[in-house]
Parts: C-alpha cells; structure tokens; sequence
C-alpha cells in the first residue's frame, strides 16, 4: 500500500521534515491531560471528567453543533422561517450538544481504554491512568445521554425518531476500528446527522429525503472523513503496530491525494446543496468559496509525518469550513429576510 523506508511506511506526501513541528503548534490537547487554566478554578474533582468530555479545550463540542447550526439555517432559508424559531432552535440545540457530546466521549473512552493504554499520546487518558472507574464512566455516559435526550421532544415532533441513526452510529463508532478501516466514515454519520436533525427542528419534514439537506449532510460527511482522518495520521504506526483501523492506516502514503480530492468533493456537495436549494451568490461565495479555499489550505499545509502538525490542523483548520458554510447559509437567510440589507 505505501513505500517503505527504514521498515516503515514512508508518508513522503508532506511537506519537509517528517518530524518538524507546526509553528506555534499546540500541546497533545487530547492527550487526557491537558487543560486550560480556567480549569484550575473548578474542583480537582472536575478536572478527569472534563477531561474526558473534552471541553477543554471545547472544538469537539464545536465539532458536534455546528453541524446543527447548518441544518437549522439551511432550513430557516427554504422554510422563510422567522427568526425566533431560528434562535429557540439553536438554543435548543446547543445544549442537547453539549451533555450528548459529555456522552459520547465518555462512551468512546470507555470502549477504548484497551486500545488507549497501548498508545502512547493516549495512555493517560483518565479512564486508562485510573482518574476514573469505568462504573464511574458508564454512569457519567448515561447520566449525560438522560441530560440530552430531555431536549428532544422540544425540538420537534420527529426529533425522537430523527436522531436515532446518529444514536446507532455513535455507540457503534469505538468498535467500528476493531471492524472496518472506515470508522471515520462512522463518525461522520455520528457527527453530520445533525444537520438531519438541525431540519427537522424547524419543522422540516422528512428531512432525510430532501435532496438538498442530503447534500449538505454528505458534505460534512467527507469534510468529517477529512479532518479525522489527518488526526488519525497523529498515530499513523501505533495503529499499524496494533491492529487499529482507519482511513489513515488505510490510505498510507496516498492520503494527500485522497484527501486533496475528498475536500473538492465537499465543494463539488456544497455547490449542489445551493442549487438544489436555490440558494444566492452570498451563499456560494462564503459557504462554497470559503470551504474550497480552507480544505485546499489544509491540504497544501499540513504534515502527515508531523503529529504536531496533524494537531495543529485538526484543531485550528476545522474553523474555516465550519464559519464558512454556517456564515454562507446564515447570511443568504438573513438577506432573504430584509435583515441583511444587501441586494445581489
């Protein structure tokens, strides 16, 4: 699958040294032991359980409701919604994120403590160095999934049925690298049904089949697929030493080209989600413009060879395609409203 150089696959695709660090990288953020200084105001006690949620720092929890935040814009503009059901339902959203984001990570961690401990950037996740029970866990995970689930009737009427894949596919997901080579193909179900669900909270029926949404789900799908799988290079030969799966493993020293391809594909999505939609200018402008030319940044700058690099990225390039389609979706929304007073 990929050329070999002393021993080991040779990922040449990046660029310089293949352990040159990012500048101005950040630390193993997910390393189960960093933490920001607001932290250290709370309890002690807090620290391994906000740890294994990861809200510090917050861009998993990011990763989960920004997807919403697409399908309610994407459904205020076709729905002509006003502008109160957008904020209730956004509120809304935002916070059945955050206790199922608690959840599934504690879910995850919980799974895959076996494997974590093998690794070294993960072996002192709190779960593995013993910061926490695995009873403790598992009460920690269902406590949080109860917290969310009490949000769902508010959104809507199908929100309970709506959400069902991304409950399917997110317990799945910590077994899927046991199974598959795609378990990031499984995160973005996890991740992107959102955006289903996003609709149907401002009372579109049927989201699922809605031509448009579909092409604004598998979008961030294959964003997901992207940006996960740069952070799956971070433990490139762990995984291979280990048996772990992924697309990283999987892709080898071809995974800039994949990758290069993969993010024009999510352009290619975006621009006929707009269509189908008939969406304006602002919108192919901001949402299309500003995703084609972050992914192509992206691609262009990071490292597979570094994990410092691939950490890099994976934390900081998230926010250009995730402000770009929510800014393009929203801004043609307001526009549509009077709200933006701009004529294109």
């Amino acid at each position: 699958m990929s050329s070999r150089q002393n021993g080991k696959p040779d990922l040449a695709n990046g660029n310089g040294n293949g352990h040159q660090k990012e500048a101005d990288a950040p630390p193993q953020l997910w390393n189960g032991e960093y933490v920001e200084a607001w932290v250290r105001l709370l309890p002690a006690s807090w620290t391994p359980y906000i740890q294994l949620a990861r809200l510090s720092p917050p861009v998993p929890l990011l990763l989960i409701f920004f997807p919403h935040l697409f399908g309610v814009a994407h459904a205020a503009f076709t729905q002509q919604a006003p502008l109160e059901d957008v904020l209730r339902a956004s509120g809304l959203l935002f916070a059945g994120s955050f206790f199922f984001s608690n959840a599934i990570h504690g879910w995850n961690d919980l799974i895959d403590a076996p494997i974590d401990k093998l690794i070294p950037r993960t072996q002192n996740r709190p779960i593995v160095r013993g910061a926490i029970s695995p009873r403790a866990a598992f009460i920690f995970t269902v406590s949080q999934a109860a917290l969310g689930a009490v949000f769902l009737p508010l959104l809507s009427d199908d929100a309970p049925l709506c959400v069902v894949p991304s409950i399917i596919a997110n317990f799945y997901y910590p077994f899927a690298k046991r199974h598959t080579y795609f378990p990031q193909v499984v995160l973005g179900v996890c991740l992107q049904w959102a955006v289903i669900l996003g609709s149907c909270a401002m009372g579109v029926q049927s989201a699922w089949t809605d031509p448009s949404v579909l092409c604004l789900f598998f979008a961030c799908l294959l964003w997901t697929v992207v940006y996960d799988t740069v952070y799956g290079y971070q433990d490139y030969y762990e995984d291979i030493k280990h048996g772990v799966k992924s697309t990283a493993v999987l892709f080898g020293s071809w995974g800039k080209v994949i990758l290069w391809l993969m993010s024009n594909t999510v352009a290619g999505l975006l621009v006929a989600s707009g269509y189908l939609a008939d969406m304006g200018p602002i919108y192919f402008t901001i949402a299309v413009g500003g995703t084609f030319t972050s992914l192509n940044v992206m691609m262009a700058k990071v490292n597979l060879q570094s994990p410092e690099s691939c950490s890099w990225w994976f934390a900081y390039g998230f926010w250009g395609p995730a402000i770009s389609i929510y800014s393009g979706l929203l801004s043609q929304y307001l526009i549509s409203q009077g709200i933006l007073p701009v004529k294109l």
